[in-house]
């Protein structure tokens, strides 16, 4: 293998988490969606409120952001913004030889979620799919988390990791690609 081929498969294989979160996140919420109607607490997981499955919808991003806002500019906002950022993070991911492999697999996973919840917004005009809502005992001023998906889950897990290794980087982290 060359060491552009390698670069590049270097460079492309932590899209296949981008594939497998988008599969994930899609065919979770299809299931939610086409067996429970908007509104239905499916279940108590550990009987003991700490996690339910509940089907709800959001038209609106994380922490009902753009609730106040007209219908007539939310697509504007939550579909062409998104595929703003999500065109520049791509286009940065593969410009850039910077990352270590920890960060390129971390952005995939935000790409992934990020095209997930994109895919709701565009098809499911009810809105997004959420569905695991988790106990949270007042922290923050939450008794329960905002409701979730496993996109929102990939996105804020991989944005974690990623900024925890801008701030901790490895003694030894050698950047993957690149020369």
């Amino acid at each position: 293998m060359t060491e552009n081929n390698s670069t590049v498969l270097k460079k492309a294989l932590p899209f296949s988490l981008t594939v497998l979160i988008v599969l994930l996140d899609q065919i979770t919420k299809s299931y939610i969606a086409g067996r429970w109607p908007i509104g239905t607490m499916i279940a108590d997981v550990f009987n003991n409120d700490l996690l339910r499955v509940y089907h709800v919808r959001n038209k609106v991003i994380a922490f009902s952001l753009g609730a106040g806002l007209p219908e007539s500019i939310r697509p504007a906002l939550f579909i062409v913004l998104p595929l703003i950022v999500l065109g520049f993070l791509c286009f940065f991911y593969w410009k850039s030889n910077d990352f270590t492999g920890l960060q390129r697999w971390a952005v995939a996973g935000i790409i992934g979620g990020g095209i997930g919840n994109l895919i709701d917004r565009i098809f499911r005009p009810e809105g997004v799919v959420d569905f695991i809502s988790v106990k949270f005992f007042g922290i923050l001023g939450f008794e329960r988390w905002p409701t979730f998906n496993i996109a929102d889950s990939s996105v804020v897990v991989c944005i974690f990791i990623w900024l925890i290794s801008l701030f901790f980087p490895a003694s030894n982290a050698k950047r993957e690609v690149g020369p």
